[in-house]
């Protein structure tokens, strides 16, 4: 069987390696404590269980579902935009439920970009991203994230031939992998650059409701403009731990929203519809569920952060998101390091370069694990006196 060129172009799937090493490591008999992976270690809510289990008995959501998705979740995805950011959206014209926000990254190059035009993607930056450059057959170009810039992209950086070339720019804030946070003052700038350069935004909110230190995350979408130039993705899997249940939403620009739904016309009929019920549960129920989750996020961050700054690691504590990006010692590349950890250690993290060129000298750090197992991994890394 020969695979197409477009199937063969592909990038090798990062965090699929990363689990392999620790199975392997795991299948030896060790104990290995996982700080590199990106899945939510805490139960969905038991309403939204509930709803699913009770709309799953109805077999009315055994048929085909609607195109475009139930309107009650549009609805409700619209409410909680109101709600959460004051945000007005039209349920009917500006909200596409997604399959995961990660199936609406990949799909929108498709969207809205012909063969061989170009996209711009943040460095470091979630690496499915490229998923969709080479699905889309187009070209991306990146922005890098740095310390000094607080891993916000300085636009006056690119070239007068990225600007005029590009049509289409990702961002992420709360950021995966950095933990840096942006404000309504970058989004506003953000719109401003879009327009002047007739680029497209996409904003992933991935991690829209976990924010530290009293500082809730700002949507795109409160910067004034924002729906003229772009669209925002909004994930249940993070805010509600339903990673698993795959399901999200696109919101914003209706043209956008529009193209969205028409290429998954083509793609799907719909979600099953009793996740979409769950998904209404979770967006329009009580909320103290979220608070305690970023509660206990923060807690953990807390706990890992003294711990390393006690063995002398200078670690900065993220402002968001459920990671903290830390520097690694001289004398290593980031997946040297990552490696060392995990064979002398037994921890495991995630090498910064997976996450692009301005990723080395980094290693990210889920912080999907209670704060006992947090500080023993930092004792365990202490012992390979790498830190004076």
């Amino acid at each position: 069987m020969i695979y197409s060129d477009r199937l063969k172009k592909l990038p090798v799937q990062f965090f699929s390696t990363l689990v392999n090493k620790v199975n392997k490591a795991v299948a030896e008999g060790r104990d290995i404590i996982n700080l590199g992976q990106g899945n939510p270690d805490q139960p969905t809510p038991s309403h939204i269980v509930k709803a699913l289990q009770t709309a799953a008995e109805d077999p009315q959501t055994h048929k085909y579902s609607l195109f475009r998705g139930l309107p009650e979740l549009k609805e409700a995805a619209c409410e909680f935009y109101k709600k959460q950011y004051s945000v007005d959206l039209d349920p009917e014209t500006e909200v596409a439920i997604l399959f995961g926000t990660k199936t609406g990254l990949v799909e929108l190059p498709m969207c809205l970009l012909n063969e061989g035009e170009l996209m711009l993607l943040p460095d470091p930056g979630y690496p499915d991203y490229l998923s969709g450059v080479v699905l889309g057959n187009v070209k991306y170009d990146t922005f890098p994230l740095l310390a000094e810039n607080q891993f916000l992209p300085d636009y006056s950086m690119l070239t007068k031939e990225q600007k005029e070339a590009a049509r289409l720019m990702y961002l992420n804030y709360p950021n995966n992998p950095t933990g840096a946070a942006a404000d309504i003052a970058f989004f506003e700038d953000t719109v401003q650059f879009a327009k002047e350069n007739d680029i497209v935004v996409l904003h992933d909110f991935a991690y829209g409701a976990i924010g530290f230190d009293g500082k809730k995350p700002v949507s795109f979408l409160e910067a004034e403009g924002a729906k003229d130039v772009g669209i925002e993705m909004y994930t249940l899997s993070k805010t509600y731990n339903m990673a698993g249940w795959r399901v999200g939403f696109a919101v914003g620009n209706a043209e956008i929203i529009e193209a969205i739904n028409l290429i998954q016309d083509h793609l799907y009929c719909s979600l099953f519809p009793a996740v979409q019920k769950a998904a209404v549960a979770a967006l329009t129920g009580d909320q103290k569920c979220v608070e305690e989750l970023v509660e206990r996020y923060e807690k953990r961050r807390d706990a890992f952060v003294t711990a390393c700054q006690e063995i002398g690691w200078d670690v900065k504590p993220s402002a968001g998101s459920f990671f903290v990006w830390l520097p690694i010692p001289e004398g290593f590349t980031s997946e040297e390091f990552a490696d060392l950890l995990l064979e002398k250690a037994d921890v495991a993290v995630a090498a910064g370069n997976g996450f692009g060129k301005h990723g080395e000298g980094y290693i990210r750090v889920g912080l999907l694990l209670d704060e006992n197992r947090l500080e023993e991994a930092v004792s365990r890394i202490e012992k390979l006196n790498l830190f004076k």
